[in-house]
């Protein structure tokens, strides 16, 4: 069968209803913590914020919100680099979800500098929220295009030094290679089809370039990396 990529689909994720919970959520949303570790995903959003605060001093308080926070797996490596490098990171994440918020909030019992917050990232309440960084893995995706215009001004304004996402590249073989993925790793019916709904949703380059213009970015940069990931850097430093 022929995968038509060529425009973002509309087709809802199961995930997408925020008032979904139980076991299936948690298994779903731990394998897909799992599988962007096992992938580098993690490790690409890491590699934004580095360059973001590269030239910014280690006794900095670094305010970083991760919009769509999921278990709260990138917070928590982001948590124990900043440890390493002796980073004072203030954490936050931000999901629509009070069973997903709760589960990240019992798997980082250990990690005093992460906090989340169960709310919509379209309420006024978000709107008003500042920061120094704002994260946005596998999340951007969820939305359609006029709702990332919206969102990504939002966190232009609020953001002191900028924005990092990492987004899944809209492409067959992206569709094909997680086919195989779910298959290696089990992945349950609800993992599996949303994956697959994620890929379609997914981006080409050049709508992510036409988002930074039409926002007016005036300093970012879109890398292809592995494993079919677009890192999007938007600095304001």
């Amino acid at each position: 069968m022929l995968i038509n990529t060529k425009y973002r689909t509309d087709e809802p994720e199961t995930m997408d209803d925020f008032a979904m919970k139980g076991e299936i959520l948690r298994d779903a949303l731990d394998k897909i913590a799992k599988i962007n570790q096992l992938l580098g995903g993690n490790q690409l959003t890491l590699l934004g914020v580095q360059e973001l605060i590269k030239n910014i001093p280690k006794t900095t308080t670094i305010k970083i919100v991760d919009v769509g926070c999921g278990n709260g797996d990138m917070l928590r490596t982001l948590a124990d680099y900043g440890l390493k490098a002796k980073l004072d990171f203030q954490l936050i994440g931000i999901d629509a979800n009070n069973f997903t918020v709760n589960h990240a909030k019992q798997l980082s019992e250990n990690y005093p500098n992460i906090s989340y917050q169960c709310e919509d990232i379209f309420d006024k309440h978000f709107e008003e929220l500042k920061y120094d960084i704002v994260l946005c893995t596998l999340t951007l995706h969820h939305f359609k295009d006029n709702e990332i215009v919206n969102l990504l001004n939002v966190f232009n304004a609020n953001s002191t030094m900028g924005i990092v996402v990492n987004d899944l590249q809209r492409s067959a073989i992206a569709y094909r290679l997680f086919q195989v993925i779910c298959f290696v790793f089990r992945l349950n019916k609800m993992s599996r089809d949303d994956g697959l709904i994620s890929i379609l949703r997914g981006f080409k380059k050049v709508e992510l370039v036409n988002f930074s213009k039409e926002i007016n970015f005036n300093n970012y940069k879109i890398q292809w990396k592995w494993a079919f990931r677009y890192q999007w850097i938007i600095s304001k430093i």
